[in-house]
């Protein structure tokens, strides 16, 4: 099938997806109130309130924008004094005039952006740019960081960096306001009362009717654009996330030999975007062009004018020149105010993804006076907790009341899909109960900070996520005041010491991005150091040893059975060999508690724990039985195979080791 109808209708998809996602209000960019009110939100992350050096950049750079207004006036004005000099029998006899020459050039050396007070400017303000844009990126990042679970699950990665790089959207904002419109509105009422002033009436007139065409032609054009900017925007940030996602999930393209798929879809992307793009800059260039014929219209009537006025001996020469001049240095802050315009519109539109995240509300938060943890037992009550993702799924966890003494250690077992994953992110406070209470220690953890639940509380994650950094950082990340020999401990304790010494670069070795460079027994001994070295009163371990082979898996358990002694843990496990000296094992069923107990007790219940034993241990019950419809049979371990026989023994060392 061709790229336009496999892949475009993906793109399409894509780019929906999106914008309902982004959930755009268009009032952002359609009224004069929005700028205001966007303004004077976005403000206090310019105005450093506590600083005061900066506050007095700020104070000089107004005074140079007022002072250039100034010269704005004066250049002109003086030019007209040069060329009536030149002009006149009276002033040709006196000489060149050179003080008005030197006035003049001295004028024209401090005008505009490019001359010594645009410099000054630009230096001053560099210092508080970049305050505004350290301020709105840390507010933008520490804000996503501070979201829940559930918004992290609902939005691409790529998605959330490219709206935090939106940031300098928002400072150009303001700082376009501060530069471009104030100082042409500035100029606008300047120009009026110097033609009331010094020239007729007329011109005055003639310059508010500019200024007003110029204004209606630019906002009624400018307007159009804006749907064209959306749809650009919209089309970048899904160009960009097929490339994020296509390079970090370049193992799954080369698995599945999709290089060519990827690069179709991607090729799509980037037509979409600059046919957005060419119905965007056409419609620049359009307002453009009307822009530039209104204002020759204005510069006609006023030449003519002028023209006639000296003809008939009205006017000097020099008042010609000046208007001309004066008339010219106008168009520019006519089209600063249409740059401002269309940059506003932009920088706003561009902002907008971040706008709706600063909007979005933390799912889950502190309290009002919410206290820190204190840990002193680690016993943990779960008090007829039930939950659910939302309000359209059915509940995830039904009615679960269970209590893990404390130092204990408590198994979760059951079919995947069943809610035990559920049951950690609850404890963690990843999501809130929806009914109920969890407690540790007599504490409603909804009653305690984030801060100190997440320092008393250990994880190792069936899938470790690492940093594209080195393993000592990586390593060092649980516990960032930890000295090295502290971290070679922790790494000998899981296995994982010698291992790293045999890179050529120790524990300096890069472990690429998420850890790909590793392995994933590697990657998991890793998260399991981590855990040792962070030492928390609670730990929750998540299918902590399945990726590892039988031999490493019997190291890591006797060094998770030493880092569990005298600590509340917490396990999930598909492998029931790895967990059959836990003191409680509670098997999950479509969210609900269907049995618990020791080992011992459950085999004994001849239920759903025994079925699932008696699959695991026995080859052949496993490959003869069919899911949930089996009569249990005896179990067969008279002859396990090779992994079974060593699990088997492991399963016996353990076991002595709990008694």
């Amino acid at each position: 099938m061709g790229r336009k109808g496999f892949v475009g209708s993906k793109h399409f998809d894509e780019t929906e997806r999106l914008k309902k996602s982004q959930n755009v209000k268009k009032a952002y960019t359609n009224t004069w109130s929005d700028y205001v009110k966007y303004f004077v939100r976005f403000f206090p992350y310019v105005w450093p309130y506590n600083n005061r050096k900066l506050q007095l950049h700020i104070v000089l750079c107004m005074l140079i924008i007022v002072t250039q207004r100034v010269v704005n006036i004066l250049v002109p004005y003086q030019l007209g004094k040069v060329t009536d000099q030149l002009s006149t029998e009276t002033g040709r006899k006196a000489g060149i005039p050179w003080s008005r020459i030197a006035l003049y050039l001295c004028l024209r050396y401090m005008q505009g952006s490019g001359s010594i007070l645009g410099f000054i400017q630009g230096r001053l303000w560099m210092a508080v740019s970049q305050y505004s844009y350290r301020s709105l990126s840390v507010l933008g990042f520490e804000h996503v960081l501070g979201l829940g679970l559930d918004f992290h699950l609902s939005q691409r990665s790529s998605e959330i960096v490219s709206t935090l790089d939106k940031s300098h959207a928002i400072t150009s904002f303001v700082e376009k306001i501060t530069f471009q419109m104030v100082p042409m509105l500035i100029d606008m009422t300047l120009a009026i009362g110097y033609f009331v002033v010094t020239m007729d009436r007329y011109y005055a007139m003639v310059v508010i009717c500019i200024a007003t065409a110029y204004v209606w032609a630019s906002t009624k054009l400018s307007q159009k654009r804006v749907e064209n900017k959306r749809r650009l925007v919209r089309n970048s940030i899904v160009e960009y996330g097929i490339k994020v996602d296509s390079i970090t999930a370049y193992e799954t393209v080369k698995y599945f030999s999709a290089k060519d798929y990827e690069m179709e879809r991607y090729v799509d992307a980037i037509e979409a975007t600059q046919a957005a793009e060419l119905k965007y800059q056409s419609s620049h260039h359009l307002v453009n062009l009307v822009q530039n014929s209104v204002f020759t219209v204005g510069l006609l009537f006023s030449c003519v004018f002028s023209a006639y006025q000296v003809s008939k001996g009205i006017q000097m020469v020099g008042t010609f020149v000046s208007l001309l001049t004066y008339m010219a240095q106008l168009q520019h802050p006519l089209d600063q105010f249409t740059n401002f315009l269309r940059s506003t519109q932009d920088n706003l539109i561009s902002a907008e993804r971040m706008i709706s995240v600063l909007e979005q509300e933390p799912t889950v938060a502190d309290k009002p006076g919410a206290k820190e943890l204190k840990v002193a037992r680690g016993v943990i009550n779960f008090n007829n907790v039930s939950f659910r993702y939302e309000e359209k799924h059915k509940p995830a966890i039904h009615n679960l009341t269970l209590n893990c003494p404390a130092g204990s250690t408590v198994a979760f077992v059951g079919e995947s899909g069943g809610g035990k994953s559920t049951i950690f992110r609850l404890l963690f406070r990843f999501y809130d109960v929806n009914s109920g209470s969890i407690v540790i220690d007599g504490q409603d953890i909804r009653d305690i900070t984030l801060k100190s639940l997440g320092e008393n509380v250990g994880v190792v994650p069936q899938e470790c996520a690492l940093f594209n950094d080195t393993i000592m950082f990586n390593l060092k990340y649980a516990k960032r005041d930890a000295t090295d020999e502290d971290v070679y401990a922790a790494a000998q304790a899981a296995s994982i010491h010698d291992k790293i010494l045999r890179f050529p670069d120790g524990y300096n070795t890069i472990v690429g991005e998420r850890g790909l460079r590793l392995s994933g027994g590697e990657k998991q001994r890793i998260a399991i150091a981590r855990a040792m070295l962070k030492n928390p009163a609670i730990l929750l371990l998540d299918e902590a040893t399945a990726m590892l082979d039988v031999d490493s898996e019997r190291h890591i358990q006797m060094a998770l059975h030493e880092l569990s002694r005298n600590r509340t843990t917490l396990v999930i496990a598909h492998r029931l060999s790895t967990i059959i000296s836990a003191d409680i094992i509670v098997v999950i069923h479509e969210g609900r508690v269907v049995e618990q107990g020791s080992h011992a007790e459950l085999l004994t219940l001849k239920g759903r724990y025994y079925s699932m034993w008696e699959k695991q241990v026995s080859p052949t019950f496993a490959e003869a039985s069919s899911d949930d419809e089996v009569q249990p049979k005896k179990l067969n371990l008279a002859k396990p195979k090779s992994k079974d026989m060593k699990q088997a023994v492991f399963i016996n060392d353990l076991a002595l080791q709990k008694m």
